[in-house]
């Protein structure tokens, strides 16, 4: 009897296990999660270059924190200048694709026609990420004049375009607007910037020459770029000519440079438009900057270190002060000269006096005794 049941035992397990393999691609209605097959995994990847799981890492931003974890929050418009600024350099050259190197733009583009990534309209003084406000394509292109043709594969729910590289302006996107999001994570207790969005500017000349004229394109959200951008090797500087840096590194890192034009308020103003005087504009950059940089430096408690330090530096204030005062009224009365020579010969008289005076008191001291 137990080798009859030690057969069976045998028999449902090896049952088991050929079935099993068989609804590996099925769901069932009891939970089981199901495995997707290898072929299903490459559509996927074919569609976008891209796996799920690195979408999904790449994904990951600040807006996925949840509102627990969020206390404090601070939304900032940044202008980058690629003609002024040497540090955002990288994200101009190479004007051409030179051994797989391509700058921002240009990547921005090919995805653009690819209908790998949304983009949004440029709202004067809003900015509006959802379906209502999606750019077409093909009107963008219309718009500034950029030469096209339909992909292969093109349709009217999924259009594609062929755009050669000299037909692409990227010599003439000269800046670009970002808007940051400084966040105040609970779970980390840091305050770190995070990109949102990027505009390019194009900037064209008029009919009639003159200063450039900026024309702001679209919208691109950092989220949907950021897998593209974690794969694109960039060089930041002159002195290390390997590319070692990705253009993910350089936006995460704040490796850029660029002057704060408008902050997210109530009635919705750029800066310009509450400090019409430059140099007020340029005192309020400079203090909402620094209140950006200060604001971690506010939230720890000062170690017995720095407490002693700082009491160090306020007793050390008015010492200096007292010091002077003394040298400044020794300068300050006037002597005349017949008093200076008197002044010169007392002395001497005084010693005399004071030597008398000691030698007295001595004696009279020995005679009481």
């Amino acid at each position: 009897m137990k080798a009859i049941r030690y057969t069976l035992t045998l028999m449902a397990i090896a049952a088991a296990a050929l079935v099993a393999p068989a609804q590996d691609n099925t769901s069932s209605s009891s939970g089981v999660v199901s495995r997707r097959s290898a072929a299903d995994r490459n559509k996927t990847e074919n569609k976008t270059g891209l796996t799920e799981r690195m979408q999904g890492f790449y994904g990951s931003d600040g807006s996925s924190l949840s509102e627990a974890d969020l206390r404090w929050m601070r939304i900032i418009y940044r202008n980058l200048d690629l003609e002024k600024d040497d540090q955002n350099a990288p994200l101009y050259f190479p004007e051409e694709p030179i051994d797989g190197q391509e700058n921002l733009f240009r990547i921005i583009m090919r995805l653009l026609a690819d209908n790998q990534i949304p983009a949004y309209e440029y709202l004067d003084g809003r900015e509006v990420f959802t379906d209502q406000y999606r750019l077409a394509v093909k009107d963008m292109l219309d718009r500034f004049y950029i030469i096209y043709q339909p992909a292969k594969g093109s349709s009217e729910k999924n259009p594609k375009f062929t755009i050669e590289e000299a037909d692409v302006p990227a010599n003439e996107v000269l800046s670009y607007f970002v808007i940051e999001k400084w966040i105040y994570d609970t779970r980390t207790n840091r305050l770190r910037p995070t990109v949102e969005a990027i505009c390019p500017v194009l900037h064209r000349a008029g009919d009639f020459g003159g200063d450039a004229i900026k024309y702001p394109m679209f919208w691109v959200k950092y989220s949907d770029l950021r897998p593209y951008l974690a794969q694109q090797t960039i060089f930041v500087n002159d002195d290390n000519n390997l590319p070692t840096c990705t253009y993910d590194d350089f936006f995460n890192l704040s490796m850029y440079k660029g002057d704060i034009y408008k902050t997210r308020n109530l009635r919705n103003k750029s800066m310009a438009q509450l400090y019409p005087d430059p140099d007020d504009r340029q005192r309020a950059q400079d203090s909402i900057q620094a209140r950006l940089d200060n604001f971690e430096s506010k939230l720890w408690t000062p170690t017995r270190e720095e407490l002693l330090a700082r009491a160090e530096a306020a007793a050390a204030a008015p010492e200096d002060s007292t010091e002077v005062k003394p040298a400044q009224e020794a300068k300050s009365p006037r002597v005349s000269r017949s008093t200076a020579k008197r002044s010169k010969k007392k002395p001497a008289k005084v010693k005399e006096s004071q030597a008398s005076k000691s030698s007295s008191a001595t004696r009279s001291v020995r005679r009481r005794k």
